[in-house]
């Protein structure tokens, strides 16, 4: 009887401190700061380098795409290494491997030159990385704040079982500013499958460096995110260091150079000529008139009003597409009003293309799930509908060091983009799918450019064509999937270069009712 009783107690104590742990700590008299104005920073090497530039395209924003995954990291590494009074981070992963650890590494050589830091990370993207954050926090210039955070560190499976509803909800933007003065934004998150690093699947993106009036619309918007009501400092949530912490990031950061994986990256950065051309005003970029759109951060909390959704500023801006819309969305869950659409614009006239992920491709089955139920459906109402396949090589170089929209060997789909009437060309981190729309938030930008809209239309035709299958409807009906490899055209009655098992494990999933979460 003791026994049971004193198990009893046990058990209910550790509900008790299960439950009563979770609770978020207080957010007063958190620290208040923000983004130093594009005046304050025209004196910095940033400014001085793009001002010129600016005074030539009034009004205008200067925008030069990264698509090859080398040129993407170093284009972030050399931006800190450029800065000199600010750097705003703000991620949705950022990862405990080489890149991330060169990057951050970038971030506290910065913050030792005397740049204010402020980094912030959705606390679902950081896993193994709370003893670096609360080190590098400890720096006197740098902020680590963690966006809709985990109370349970130990677990996160945990706390989405005590705390879903909030947890559900997620910070998915991505942006790295120097001295509001030039931003990259797209799809890349901080890790090494994004940058093209190891032997396993990689994934093709795309991201923009930006300069000009849209760099300050960043900086804006991340301020609101740095204020929400979901942001909190990481030394509120995270374990108490020293001086000798700091002193232990540092010293693993500089050993981790010497990776021979590492030194790639090292070498790229000294033998980039990158930051010397911006500095010179030698990178060419195409002016045009660009408009940021974003969520507002209450969306995290499920405050925000419908008319703040990213998803309804996109349909806005654009207006009624009169021509042609090409779509590129790796996690593309179109659900019926996005059937219903895209039928919409076909018995219009208006020629609609999509490239996503195939199956074999897709590194998320579940969500290949909620596709795949509509592929009839857009194909009946005369939507093109391409599938891009995993390439296999055995030269690693190769995959390793090509870009392009639709990427390399071994790579899964990772850009979020879409061009429309050959005019306007949107790139961010919003998937065409129900999280983007309703859970997660977004950042992204709309570019009026005839030039950068026609460079991904015009990859259709060709490039996309022999990166990916197109699926048609058979005579019979049923789906099929025609792979072009030259002169060759190959047939497939089911999804290519997927067994059975799978092609099970994808239907029942599209059984589950999930599609909201997709």
């Amino acid at each position: 009887m003791t026994e049971s009783r004193t198990t009893f107690t046990l058990t209910l104590f550790l509900l008790t401190s299960l439950l009563t742990g979770c609770a978020l700590p207080s957010l007063k008299d958190r620290s208040q700061s923000e983004a130093f104005s594009q005046e304050q920073t025209a004196g910095t090497r940033l400014g001085r380098a793009v001002g010129y530039e600016f005074e030539n395209h009034p009004g205008l924003s200067g925008i030069a795409a990264l698509q090859n995954p080398l040129d993407a990291f170093v284009a972030r590494a050399l931006l800190a290494e450029a800065s000199d009074r600010s750097l705003d981070v703000q991620y949705y992963i950022w990862q405990d491997d080489i890149t991330g650890k060169l990057l951050l590494y970038s971030l506290y050589r910065a913050a030792e030159r005397g740049v204010r830091v402020r980094l912030l990370l959705d606390d679902n993207g950081i896993a193994g990385m709370d003893e670096w954050l609360s080190a590098l926090n400890h720096h006197d210039n740098v902020e680590v704040r963690l966006f809709n955070p985990f109370v349970i560190r130990s677990s996160r499976a945990l706390g989405f079982l005590t705390d879903f509803g909030r947890l559900n909800h997620r910070m998915h933007n991505k942006s790295f500013t120097a001295d509001n003065q030039a931003t990259i934004i797209g799809g890349r998150n901080v890790a090494d499958e994004y940058f093209g690093v190891g032997s396993g699947a990689l994934f093709s993106d795309l991201d923009v460096l930006a300069i000009g009036p849209v760099v300050d619309r960043v900086s804006q918007d991340f301020d609101r995110y740095w204020a929400s009501e979901s942001s909190y400092p990481a030394d509120r949530l995270l374990s108490a260091v020293g001086d000798e912490d700091l002193d232990a990031l540092e010293t693993s950061l500089a050993a981790v150079e010497q990776n021979a994986e590492a030194r790639r990256f090292v070498a790229a950065l000294r033998n980039s000529d990158f930051l010397q051309e911006l500095l010179d005003q030698e990178v060419s970029f195409v002016w045009a008139p660009v408009e940021m759109v974003s969520d507002d951060p209450a969306k995290a909390q499920g405050l925000e009003e419908e008319h703040g959704l990213l998803s309804q500023q996109l349909a806005l801006a654009l207006g009624e597409p009169e021509k042609t819309v090409a779509l590129v969305s790796p996690y593309f869950v179109p659900g019926n009003p996005g059937v219903e659409l895209f039928r919409d614009l076909e018995a219009s006239g208006v020629e609609v293309r999509i490239l996503t992920n195939s199956l074999e491709a897709n590194d998320v089955a579940l969500v290949h799930s909620g596709y795949a139920k509509y592929r009839e459906a857009l194909l009946e109402a005369g939507v093109e509908l391409f599938e891009l396949r995993k390439f296999r090589s055995e030269n690693e170089d190769e995959h390793q060091s090509s870009g392009g929209m639709v990427g390399s060997s071994a790579a899964s789909l990772h850009a979020k983009t879409f061009a429309v009437d050959g005019e306007t060309l949107f790139v961010g981190s919003f998937n065409f799918d129900p999280r983007s729309a309703n859970l997660n938030t977004e950042l992204g930008f709309l570019i009026k450019s005839p030039e950068l809209a026609d460079a991904l239309e015009s990859a259709f035709p060709e490039q996309v064509r022999l990166a990916a299958y197109e699926v048609i409807l058979g005579e019979d009906g049923e789906l099929r999937w025609l792979e072009f490899n030259g002169s060759e055209t190959i047939e497939h009655h089911h999804e290519p270069n997927v067994g059975a098992f799978k092609r099970a494990l994808v239907y029942l999933f599209s059984l589950l009712p999930v599609e909201p979460l997709l």
